[in-house]
């Protein structure tokens, strides 16, 4: 849950201001909302790793290719996390110095 709630309390603001804007423009969507995109793709594919804790291998409900989910999900959280990090530093606008 943590995991979840973590990334969208940090980037509220820059979420609040990229949604301000919103337009049905192909590059607004892939610039404004991909990080986000990809925290939520993350978390999707963490959450077969996270049903089969604590079961066999041999088990029906253990993916069989559990390590690669896991992968996946680190990979495209952290992804997402990192660029959405990058997005809210361009929302605020240049540092007044």
């Amino acid at each position: 849950m943590l995991a979840a709630l973590l990334p969208f309390l940090l980037f509220r603001r820059a979420i609040a201001l990229v949604a301000s804007d919103f337009r049905f423009d192909l590059g607004y969507l892939v610039t404004g909302w991909t990080a986000y995109a990809l925290i939520v793709l993350g978390l999707l594919f963490s959450v077969p790793v996270v049903l089969s804790i604590g079961r066999k291998p041999g088990s029906r409900l253990y993916p069989q290719s559990r390590q690669a989910y896991a992968g996946w999900s680190a990979v495209l959280y952290v992804l997402g996390v990192l660029l959405a990090s990058q997005v809210a530093q361009i929302a605020e606008g240049p540092a007044d110095a």
